[in-house]
């Protein structure tokens, strides 16, 4: 059984045996794919139903022949799926039908693009050309999800103060369709106590329903430092996917290091999708891509949605600067570089930022665009190059104390905004390395 999402997943012609296995790992229907008789020896439809009926799971068939693909089997595959309870586990000869199917409705309905589905399929070790084909054959002109005109929608945009880690969490909205995006989530925490809390999370719920908005996407930026992510949690509620940067694997894999996760799949499974730079996807009909904007983190993103674009901690207000680039996988030189990214959209594109520490006590803000970070950011319109950038940035970085919840956060944020599993007095638990991290605030 291969995960395609937290609710599908893919295999070969299963067994008697496989089934039983796959009722045991929560699988409650299955999707069969393949037509009788397409080879000696193949069970039947009829036994497939039985055997998996017996072991209290729901049974489809939706037969296709390899090669020929209708959009109403693609429909009726979809149909099943959101149907269904629980997991569903889909399957034809070698699990590329079934695949293949998914992978057409996910590119038809625009939450993927035809030049992520090889790459896509590679991960999983199967072949979508198959998938491209078809849709190169069927689907006529480029869908918009599809077509490079990102800031001719502009997307309704509400941010949501926390005063506590001074982050801004996001309601990306598509007026038209009314879907939407949820963007870089906090979960409470109250390092002193330890308790945790969904007051923020379900204040972006109780916005969400009074809007009457369908939550399509739960986008993080980067693994945080300084605050723990609620995308799991929102994820459970809302059952829309989750994404981050795909270079996420790579912090993964150093913080793997840092607490001694021997275990640990640092492989981004904990996510949903994984973007990379150039992907795109959509929120309601509103085109969206991905940049890749390391420098802060090895993994961080920028996502560009319509004529807005979700910074995080890349820039800072104008009167922030910029974020610093010492972190475990930070580099300025390369905070610069994404930052040159960022500041080549047009100039009057949206940026929203992750943060605002409210200089001079001033009240927070988080909206800017591309025109003013260039006129007035004051650590980009004063430095003039990337090596002036670098020093000024260095320098500041120097004097800054590690964020208070860096070891609290990234345990639960490389692992997509889980908390600990609970142990055998039912407790959950965090765990701190010693001396791993340079930035003590001793004065």
């Amino acid at each position: 059984m291969k995960k395609v999402t937290d609710k599908l997943w893919i295999a070969p012609q299963p067994r008697k045996d496989d089934l039983a296995d796959a009722a045991r790992r929560g699988i409650s229907a299955v999707i069969n794919n393949r037509p009788d008789g397409e080879e000696p020896g193949q069970p039947s439809a009829a036994e497939n139903r039985q055997a998996a009926e017996e072991l209290g799971m729901d049974y489809i068939h939706i037969p296709i022949v390899p090669g020929q693909f209708q959009e109403g089997e693609v429909r009726d595959f979809q149909k099943a799926l959101a149907e269904a309870g629980g997991r569903v586990l889909a399957h034809c000869k070698t699990g590329t039908r079934s695949l293949t199917l998914w992978s057409i409705g996910e590119v038809l309905d625009g939450r993927m693009t035809t030049a992520e589905l090889v790459p896509f399929g590679q991960r999983l070790g199967v072949d979508l050309t198959g998938a491209i084909k078809w849709l190169e054959s069927n689907s006529g002109p480029l869908r918009s999800a599809e077509k490079d005109h990102w800031a001719t929608r502009n997307p309704q945009v509400k941010g949501f103060f926390d005063k506590r880690t001074f982050s801004i969490q996001y309601v990306v909205a598509d007026p038209e369709t009314r879907k939407c995006a949820i963007i870089d989530p906090v979960l409470d925490f109250d390092e002193r106590s330890g308790a945790t809390a969904t007051k923020n999370a379900d204040a972006i719920l109780d916005f969400v329903r009074e809007q009457g908005f369908e939550v399509e996407w739960i986008l993080d930026t980067h693994p945080h430092a300084d605050h723990l992510s609620a995308a799991r949690y929102l994820k459970e509620k809302t059952g829309a996917p989750t994404a981050i940067g795909s270079r996420v694997t790579e912090v993964q894999e150093l913080w793997k290091g840092i607490y001694n996760w021997p275990d640990f799949p640092a492989d981004g499974s904990q996510w949903d999708r994984l973007f990379a730079q150039g992907d795109t996807f959509i929120v309601g009909s509103i085109p969206a891509k991905v940049l890749f904007s390391p420098g802060h983190t090895l993994a961080s993103i920028t996502y560009v949605i319509g004529d807005a674009a979700f910074v995080h901690d890349t820039l800072f207000m104008p009167d922030s600067g910029t974020a610093r680039a010492d972190f475990p996988g930070g580099n300025a030189n390369r905070l610069w570089q994404s930052i040159q990214e960022i500041l080549s959209l047009p100039d009057e594109t949206r940026v929203f930022t992750g943060h605002d520490y409210q200089p001079n006590d001033r009240e927070p803000l988080w909206e800017s665009t591309v025109g003013e970070q260039k006129a007035n950011n004051t650590h980009i319109a004063k430095c003039k190059s990337e090596a002036e950038f670098v020093k000024v940035r260095e320098a500041r970085d120097r004097t800054l104390p590690m964020p208070k919840l860096i070891l609290h956060a990234l345990q639960v944020n490389t692992n997509g905004g889980r908390l600990p599993e609970p142990e055998a007095n039912g407790r959950r638990y965090l765990k701190f390395p010693l001396n791993v991290l340079e930035g003590a605030a001793w004065d």
